[in-house]
């Protein structure tokens, strides 16, 4: 399958098990590095937000008060990914409040999920920063909208995908960067990475992979 579901919440805090919900998603399809569906919505979860969470995101409670119910957003969002794999940016963050937000929806669904942070820290140590804002900025891709709105951060992770599947055909020579390859990739150790890489190439040859930690 070519095609990948990067998707971005935004949420209440940081705990699902505490409480905390998600206020808006939205998630990008991408098909061989190109953006070809878009979904996007806030949601209603009951739930006040804090005057924080109000300034960091630009998210009030008027506007979540007045958007669907999170049930029935996340249905729409489930029927919208289908069976496609996912991508986030710090995917554990993402994947709880997708396994959390489904299951009160009553939608059982497991979606393998590839996180952009994981692979930066592999392939790009010389970064500043591993944030996805830092990350946009190194390597000049285009910001389209609001930072910490969900379809902004949605659209750069999948620019950042992008970048990173470039970077692995056209400079380690790996002829198909799937999401089977991003995962495995992700979870493999530094100092294996060379190695793993070069078992993927499409040439022969010593990989240029930095192993420097991150």
């Amino acid at each position: 399958m070519t095609r990948i579901a990067v998707i971005d919440f935004e949420t209440t805090g940081i705990s699902t098990t505490q409480g905390d919900r998600a206020t808006e998603v939205a998630i990008v399809i991408t098909e061989q590095g190109r953006v070809v569906d878009r979904y996007q919505s806030l949601m209603n979860a009951g739930v006040r937000l804090s005057a924080f969470i109000t300034q960091f995101t630009g998210i009030t409670n008027a506007m979540v008060e007045a958007a669907p119910p999170a049930e029935t957003v996340m249905r729409e969002a489930a029927r919208f990914v289908g069976d496609v794999p996912m991508v986030a940016h710090n995917a554990s963050f993402d994947r709880r409040f997708w396994m959390a937000e489904l299951a009160r929806a009553g939608v059982d669904a497991h979606h393998p999920f590839a996180c952009t942070v994981l692979l930066s820290r592999r392939l790009y140590p010389e970064a500043p920063s591993h944030k996805l804002g830092s990350l946009v900025d190194f390597f000049r891709l285009p910001r389209t909208g609001q930072a910490h709105r969900a379809l902004a951060d949605a659209e750069m992770a999948a620019e950042l995908l992008g970048r990173i599947q470039h970077d692995l055909r056209a400079r380690h020579g790996v002829s198909d960067p799937d999401h089977g390859f991003l995962m495995a990739l992700q979870r493999c150790a530094r100092a294996a990475l060379p190695g793993f890489i070069q078992t993927h190439t499409r040439r022969p040859g010593p990989t240029s992979l930095s192993t420097r930690a991150a």
